[in-house]
């Protein structure tokens, strides 16, 4: 299972590019309001290791370290990615934390994405809200189309509601990127899931999509990943209608 420092990388994203992690999350430990069959970080029992959370202010000194090394030594940064072991919006900072980091960016990697990775269940926290709205990148997670479906996949918090999601991320106007992991599951009925799904991209209208499959080891050892065809395959009807969906196997 994969664990994280505050700052990391730059890493190789599949769908990011040279990709600058910053994890607001235990260092040692995992923190999600999702406990997701797919997670490389592992499921949430097996990261209670440790609960510290980073302050705005240890992000701010690890991060301008980071960029004055990387643009030092002619790194490139394609994007400072807000990843990490678990649910970034959850650290209390999260709002304050955007803010520097884009200040940041402006001073040293000006041409760099500030993209943040997040299952959208505190886009209803109007902090949260206010700070997504101000990043180039809110890639923002719904797997499946209904709670039945999301408590198999995603194994959410109590209340988590798909319908709730879905109001909030209308908020948007469309100024999101959408993400969704495509697996197979033990018996996971794919094309009720994928019709329900391309209604709810009909009806939030997002910039883009995201749709990719596991890349690494998994908690729930039945899964199973999709081809590029077969994912391409699955979302043509969007395509079709013009959707900007980025499938990365």
């Amino acid at each position: 299972m994969m664990r994280e420092t505050t700052v990391f990388g730059p890493i190789f994203s599949r769908r990011l590019g040279s990709s600058l992690g910053i994890n607001l999350l235990p260092q040692e430990g995992k923190l999600c309001n999702f406990d997701c069959v797919y997670c490389e970080c592992g499921w949430n029992k097996d990261g209670r290791g440790d609960s510290v959370l980073p302050s705005a202010r240890d992000v701010q000194e690890a991060l301008e370290k980071k960029l004055q090394d990387c643009a030092l030594e002619g790194t490139p940064i394609d994007s400072i990615t807000f990843s990490g072991d678990g649910e970034p919006t959850l650290n209390p900072d999260f709002p304050a934390i955007i803010d520097l980091t884009l200040a940041l960016r402006d001073r040293y990697y000006p041409s760099a994405r500030v993209s943040v990775l997040s299952n959208a269940t505190r886009i209803g926290q109007e902090g949260v809200f206010e700070a997504l709205r101000k990043v180039d990148n809110a890639i923002l997670k719904i797997d499946a189309p209904t709670d039945a479906q999301a408590a198999l996949v995603n194994r959410p918090a109590r209340g988590y509601h798909v319908a709730d999601v879905v109001e909030a991320l209308k908020r948007f106007e469309g100024q999101f990127v959408l993400q969704t992991m495509f697996v197979r599951g033990p018996s996971w009925a794919t094309e009720d899931w994928v019709e329900g799904w391309m209604d709810l991209v009909r009806e939030l209208g997002p910039r883009e999509v995201m749709v990719y499959t596991i890349d690494r080891e998994t908690p729930m050892k039945e899964l199973r990943k999709y081809s590029v065809e077969e994912m391409r395959a699955l979302v043509q009807p969007l395509l079709e209608e013009g959707y900007q969906i980025q499938i990365k196997g």
